[in-house]
């Protein structure tokens, strides 16, 4: 099994508004799939797009805020 490069340190540093289920699985150190159940059940935002389905990155970073009041990035 190889080592995730991502985790969400690396997501912060991004300035694209939207990730993939790729990336967040990566940076989670999850499979792909429980990603998608997590969008299919709500737990992780996302918007569809066509037919593609995006996460929105500061939505989903907020998840993992210190305080719930503070921006990620900010704290």
């Amino acid at each position: 099994m190889r080592q995730s490069t991502l985790d969400i340190v690396d997501l912060r540093r991004r300035r694209s508004l939207v990730i993939t289920r790729k990336e967040v699985a990566e940076a989670l150190g999850v499979d792909p799939r429980t990603v998608t159940v997590g969008i299919e059940d709500g737990t992780i935002p996302s918007v569809k797009i066509g037919r593609r389905v995006v996460i929105p990155r500061e939505k989903f970073l907020s998840l993992f805020a210190d305080d719930p009041g503070t921006s990620p990035g900010q704290g």
